[in-house]
């Protein structure tokens, strides 16, 4: 059995790491790249070469550069036959791995049996120069080749060596060392850090009017037409118009969602149902997206005809003009925000076209330091091996780091910067097991592992504030939830306007479009689906890829699905949230039941106080509410949030309940395995009906006071509704307050055990359970 983890192996722990070099003064830091630790390189950038000599029979020469230092070689690509080739490549060495004193820059012939030395270049690593930015580029220069005596030879090399750190504008494509195991152009490509950009998604409306005159084969019988709308993937049919003649109506919206640059052509087709199973195209017509209106508010754009192709043989097409046409509305709605993630946890909330974008109100700095304790996620030569990369999403922008090859305690100093627009939105990082590192064919078929993520709420931090922490990667696997290590961040959220960040706090969380024409919850869950699928494919289809399994874990693709272990943590989180109600209740019930005799006096004073002077009884609440603020500000949150496994009833599932949430959908266990856990949902689903029933009765309770369902009841409460009218027409009100408020704080000793008059009435009254079959 597998044990269980401390709970202090799942907390957040504070760190404090020399960022930016130096020291940190106050909520600043020293230097612009201040977020991560400066770590040191020697770069190398092999430009080019001329008057290489001739080493062939032929007096040509295959030239390639290798740029070694100690143990640590790095090769260029190699030209056929060619004395003045061109590299541009660029080379880095970590200083944390440097033994040599010296670097060689060794120009050779690529050869069959042999490679043939052409001459070298080396430098004394005391003498390199230091280069930060923004300082410019450093000048590349022509260096005359050596043999290995140090003699002069014929050719020259062009090169620039410096000293820089990870702040270089050559770091993200040049070679590392510590990736030289890491073979192809592609498995190197796969290593590198990037910026990916999100494509810029649009819904895309719809509106199916009507047709006229459709050309029926069938004449004979009432056609049911429905129209069908195919964009990409994405197929939608209208409801069968109720119009059951050659010129139906539906005024239907479809929405799709649409990237740019649109690639796929809208089609519409009208078809007939002729059997249960069998559809007759009527029409059809392709829309080209010149066609396509776009709006950025409410207001109606104008309609369209268009004429539509009827099939007449296979591979034959006839247009009748005049004759079969559809009426349309389509659009593209720039007031929508396209939602590609879970509204909970969304690191953008702004509207498609970019005019009705606001100005930025801050900006996020994220610095991924490193990581602990990662677990070897696949084997390689008979040892388990991680090479770990990290993502992070928010907003449009994708940020990938570097992959650090076979490491488990990886150090990527990676410092990025988003806009931020909205400060209620969640920038999201993850941490993957890199499957690509040769490229080709030998990483076919190979799927990124994930070994956790991170999310942060942007409104939970304090502004110009650093926040240094060290959080837990949790993943949840169908033998329980695993620690698969922890990673360092450094977070900061500045503000640029605190008036503006404060006025963001009155503002609708969606575009306004959202709630002028809202869309039913199944068109948004269908979008989402829609959109994450579009995004997940332009991603991986860019070079190189950010891969369909990492941006779906990214974007929580599979969250709405079933669970057992979900339902259960949302059920005590609704339990968390009406322990306070219960909690005053509790303590009313003692102040009634007089078990603080001096609290009671006290609370009945006060009643009187407010009975008296009414006027005080809201003051009294917001004064009471300050206090409480005020009075909890001490036990502020210090830390941003993390993942709880024990809100997440992760720690407690039962191993079955996991198993089940693992499945795929549809099911692909056995058929007992099923039939138990179809079962055990109808235990709990019969709970359920039975505590809707419930709240269903008493609310029927309340609607036969007045129905004369029972008339002997109806007829007491109609009395009691006319004596209730007269006494409180001549008793003021404050007397019948303090009354009530009296009756209500009465001593035990005269209360009785029994129930009210009141309630037993009203459990008495009728309800509609007897119709129910």
């Amino acid at each position: 059995m597998m044990q269980r983890p401390p709970m202090e192996d799942f907390t957040l722990k504070e760190t404090n790491p020399p960022l930016g070099g130096g020291k940190v003064t106050g909520d600043k830091l020293t230097s612009t790249y201040d977020l991560v630790e400066q770590m040191q390189y020697l770069y190398v950038r092999v430009v080019k070469a001329k008057d290489l000599p001739g080493k062939d029979v032929t007096g040509s020469c295959d030239p390639y550069v290798e740029v070694k230092l100690g143990n640590y070689k790095g090769t260029t690509r190699h030209f056929e036959k060619k004395s003045n080739p061109e590299w541009n490549q660029v080379f880095a060495f970590s200083k944390d791995r440097i033994q040599a004193s010296f670097l060689e820059v060794i120009v050779k012939d690529k050869d069959f049996v042999k490679d043939d030395f052409m001459g070298r270049v080396t430098f004394d690593l005391n003498d390199i120069p230091k280069r930060a930015p923004p300082d410019s580029t450093l000048a590349p220069q022509w260096y005359r080749l050596e043999d290995r005596k140090g003699d002069k030879v014929k050719g020259e090399l062009m090169l620039a060596v410096w000293w820089g750190t990870q702040a270089d504008e050559a770091f993200p494509e040049a070679w590392h060392s510590d990736a030289a195991a890491v073979s192809g152009t592609d498995g190197l490509a796969n290593i590198r850090s990037k910026v990916y950009l999100s494509p810029k998604l649009w819904y895309l409306r719809v509106n199916v009017i009507e047709a006229q005159d459709l050309q029926l084969t069938d004449k004979g019988r009432y056609p049911e037409v429905f129209v069908k709308a195919i964009l990409g993937n994405q197929v939608l049919r209208s409801k069968i118009s109720p119009s059951r003649n050659i010129n139906p109506m539906w005024n239907e919206d479809l929405m799709f969602v649409a990237a740019e640059p649109f690639e796929e052509p809208l089609i519409l087709s009208v078809e007939d149902r002729v059997a249960p199973n069998k559809e007759e195209v009527l029409g059809r017509c392709v829309i080209p997206w010149q066609y396509v209106d776009r709006r950025l508010d409410h207001k109606p754009i104008l309609t369209k005809w268009f004429n539509l192709v009827k099939h007449v043989g296979e591979g034959e097409k006839k247009e009748i003009k005049f004759a079969t046409r559809l009426h349309l509305r389509i659009c593209l709605e720039g007031g929508y925000h396209v939602l590609d993630e879970s509204t909970h946890y969304s690191s953008d909330l702004r509207p498609t076209a970019k005019q009705l974008w606001k100005n930025h109100i801050g900006v996020l700095e994220l610095g991924i330091l490193s990581a602990q304790g990662l677990m070897p996620m696949k084997a390689k030569d008979g040892k388990g091996t991680t090479d770990a990369y990290c993502v992070a999403k928010y907003g449009q922008k994708w940020v990938r780091t570097r992959t650090i090859i076979d490491n488990f305690t990886p150090r990527w100093h990676e410092q990025y910067t988003w806009e931020v627009y909205d400060p209620c939105t969640v920038i999201t990082i993850g941490v993957f097991d890199n499957c690509h590192l040769h490229g080709g064919d030998k990483s076919a078929g190979a799927r990124d592992s994930r070994i956790g993520k991170v999310r942060i709420r942007l409104s939970t931090l304090e502004t110009d504030r650093v926040y240094t922490h060290s959080y837990p990667l949790l993943v949840l696997h169908p033998n329980g939830v695993k620690k698969m290590g922890e990673i360092q961040l450094a977070v900061r959220f500045t503000c640029i306007s605190l008036l503006n960040m404060m006025h963001m706090y009155s503002l609708p969380l969606l575009p306004k479009m959202h709630y002028l024409h809202p869309l039913t919850v199944t068109q948004l869950d269908n979008l989402r689906y829609q959109a994450t699928q579009i995004v997940s494919m332009r991603l991986s289809r860019a070079e190189p890829p950010l891969r369909k399994e990492v941006v779906e874990y990214m974007l929580d693709v599979g969250s709405h699905m079933w669970s057992m272990r979900r339902s259960k943590a949302n059920f005590f989180r609704i339990m968390g949230v009406l322990s306070g109600v219960i909690a005053v209740g509790k303590w009313f019930d003692q102040i009634c039941n007089w078990k603080n005799p001096i609290t009671t006096v006290l609370i009945h004073i006060l009643f009187v106080i407010l009975v008296l002077y009414p006027e005080l009884i809201l003051p009294t609440i917001f004064l009471y509410l300050f206090l409480i603020g005020v009075w909890y500000y001490r036990w502020r949150p210090r830390h941003p949030p993390h993942m709880d496994t024990r809100l997440s009833h992760a720690d407690s599932a039962h191993p079955d309940e996991l198993d089940e949430e693992f499945d795929t959908f549809p099911t692909s266990r056995p058929t007992e395995i099923v039939r138990m856990r179809y079962d055990r949902l109808r235990s709990i689903a019969g709970r359920i009906q039975t505590v809707v029933g419930d709240l269903a009765t008493q609310g029927e309770r309340l609607q036969s006071l007045l129905s004369w369902r029972d008339p002997r009841a109806t007829a007491l409460f109609v009395i009691f509704c006319l004596v209730a009218a007269i006494v409180l027409y001549v008793t003021p009100f404050q007397v019948v307050a303090l009354l009530t408020g009296f009756y209500v704080l009465r001593h035990p000793r005269f209360r009785h055990k029994l129930p009210s008059v009141p309630l037993n009435f009203f459990r008495r009254l009728p309800a509609r359970t007897d119709c129910m079959l």
